[in-house]
C-alpha cells in the first residue's frame, strides 16, 4: 500500500508540473505578442485622394518643422483642389502650388507658394527611395518651399550606377542607400539636397499610375490631376 501511495503522488507531481509548464507556456507567448500592440505606430498620417486612387504617407517625426508645416496646411485645407503639376516618369510628382487651383490648361505652374519657406532639414538616414516625400525649392535656397512638395518613384539602379554617382558626388553611398536604391528604386542624386520628411505606406500603385500620365512641354499633365488631403489618425 505504501509502495502505491508514492506512485499516486509521483504520478500527482508530474501532472501538477505538466500543468504549470502549460502555465508558464501560455504567459510567454502572450509576453511575445504584447510588444507588437505596443508598439503601434503612432505617428502621424496624411490620407492623399487623387484622381487616380488614395495614397496613404506617414510624416517623420525627426524632420518636426516640415512635419508641423505639413500638417497645418492640411488641416487648413491648402492643398483640396490643388493639381500635382509636375510630372515626370522614373523620377517624381510634384504638387503644393496654390496657383494650381483652377488654373486654366497648358498655363506653366510651380511658382505659387506661402511667403515662407521651411528651414532644412536634412538628415542622413531619410533617403530618396521610391515612396519618399520632401520638400520642393529653390536651386538657390535649401530651405524648402512652404507648400510645394514631391514624392519620388525614381528607378532602379546597379551598383554600377551607383558607384559613378558617388564618384560624382564626392562621397560612397552607405549599405542603406545601396539596398533601397537596386531594390525598390529611388532618386539617389537628390540625397542630401532636400529635405525627406514622410514616406508612402499605402498606395505605389497610385504614385505609378500618375507618373504614367501624359505630360506638355512644361511636364505638366494634359489632364488635370487633382487632389486632397485629410489627416487619418
Amino acid at each position: 500500500m505504501k509502495k502505491l501511495s508514492v506512485k499516486k503522488d509521483e504520478h500527482q507531481n508530474v501532472n501538477s508540473r505538466t500543468g504549470l509548464f502549460k502555465v508558464a507556456s501560455v504567459l510567454l507567448l502572450s509576453l511575445m505578442f504584447l510588444p507588437a500592440i505596443s508598439q503601434k505606430d503612432t505617428r502621424t498620417k496624411v490620407l492623399i485622394s487623387t484622381t487616380f486612387g488614395d495614397i496613404t504617407i506617414v510624416l517623420y517625426d525627426e524632420t518636426p518643422k516640415h512635419k508641423e508645416n505639413f500638417i497645418k496646411l492640411v488641416k487648413e485645407g491648402y492643398f483640396d483642389s490643388l493639381l500635382f503639376h509636375r510630372v515626370i516618369s522614373e523620377f517624381m510628382i510634384q504638387g503644393g502650388d496654390p496657383d494650381s487651383k483652377n488654373a486654366a490648361p497648358g498655363v506653366m505652374l510651380g511658382n505659387g507658394g506661402p511667403s515662407y519657406t521651411v528651414p532644412v532639414e536634412v538628415k542622413a538616414g531619410l533617403i530618396h527611395k521610391k515612396g519618399a516625400l520632401a520638400g520642393a525649392r529653390k536651386p538657390d535656397n535649401l530651405n524648402s518651399s512652404g507648400s510645394q512638395f514631391y514624392i519620388v518613384q525614381g528607378r532602379k539602379f546597379t551598383i554600377e550606377e551607383l558607384d559613378l554617382y558617388a564618384k560624382q558626388m564626392g562621397k560612397p553611398f552607405t549599405p542603406q542607400q545601396i539596398e533601397a536604391y537596386t531594390t525598390i528604386g529611388g532618386a539617389p542624386h537628390l540625397d542630401g539636397g532636400y529635405t525627406v520628411f514622410g514616406d508612402v505606406i499605402a498606395g505605389l500603385d497610385v504614385l505609378d499610375k500618375i507618373a504614367a500620365v501624359q505630360v506638355d512641354k512644361n511636364k505638366r499633365p494634359l489632364k488635370d490631376v487633382v487632389m486632397t488631403m485629410k489627416i487619418i489618425n
